[in-house]
C-alpha cells in the first residue's frame, strides 16, 4: 500500500504505518549505504585505483 493510500483506505489499521515507518527506514539506510559507497568509490578512483 501506497502512503498516500492510507487516509483513503477504508480498512486500515495502525500496523500499517508501523510497518511502513520501519520499511522506509530499512530503505533511508541502504539508500544512505549505497550513496556512501559510490562516492568512496569515486573518491578513490580520482586518487588513482587502490
Amino acid at each position: 500500500m501506497l502512503p498516500w493510500m492510507i487516509s483513503i483506505y477504508t480498512g486500515w489499521d495502525p500496523s500499517h504505518i508501523i510497518f511502513m515507518g520501519c520499511e522506509y527506514a530499512a530503505l533511508t539506510i541502504l539508500g544512505i549505504g549505497l550513496v556512501f559507497v559510490t562516492l568512496k568509490t569515486i573518491s578513490q578512483l580520482k586518487k588513482g585505483g587502490h
